[in-house]
């Protein structure tokens, strides 16, 4: 978190509260069922946070799902290489447009007169978090020439020299295929300089 920049040590103005946070632990496993790692995420206590002065809109789309599957009986029917990639921690890119600040979380010592933490960017439990990562995800893949679908605002395309390149995004999921294994190549290349992904290579998923 402290690499991202998501947070700074602060003062806590007069008028402002902190909203609280607590540290949620989870063991991700393996598909036979061994620890592949333990994992420690900073939550926000998002329920007590107040209309109007700690967030304002909280809409994010979700991919419908006749998009996902379309996508993938396009490609199946193609022949169309389709490729899955996880943004890790994907909230914690989102630049916050609110002012809010944090508890100093469990653990964590700050310097000076400090007492609180100015969230930079979103961590998860706030209201608004899911909103700015897309805002985030949104803006970049725009600007490596994908258009937003009429369709589905979480389906993307962009057409090079005749081929067709489809990144379909489901919060911090990212399905790629394309007619051009180059420009799916590439596309993913553009993606990971921005974002830390995991790249799971050919999707697990299967048309319903």
């Amino acid at each position: 978190m402290r690499l991202r920049g998501v947070f700074r040590a602060a003062k806590l103005p007069n008028g402002h509260r902190a909203i609280g946070t607590k540290w949620v632990f989870k063991i991700k496993r393996k598909a036979d069922g061994s620890i592949e790692k333990y994992k420690a995420r900073l939550v926000a206590k998002g329920f007590k946070q107040k209309y109007g002065i700690d967030y304002t809109e909280t809409f994010s789309p979700v991919v419908k799902y006749v998009t996902l599957r379309m996508v993938i009986a396009i490609a199946k029917y193609f022949g169309w290489p389709l490729d899955q990639l996880d943004v890790v921690t994907a909230f914690l890119y989102g630049i916050m447009k609110e002012l809010v600040f944090c508890a100093v979380p469990e653990g964590v010592d700050l310097d000076g007169d400090f007492d609180c933490l100015e969230l930079v960017k979103a961590i998860y439990g706030l209201k608004q978090a899911s909103r700015v990562w897309n805002e985030t995800f949104d803006e970049f893949v725009c600007s490596i020439g994908f258009q937003v679908s009429a369709f589905d605002p979480c389906l993307y395309v962009k057409i090079v020299d005749g081929h067709c390149v489809l990144v379909l995004v489901y919060v911090d999921d990212v399905l790629i295929t394309g007619s051009s294994p180059e420009l799916i190549a590439r596309t993913k290349t553009d993606l990971k300089t921005r974002f830390e992904m995991t790249d799971s290579g050919k999707c697990a998923f299967t048309a319903a």
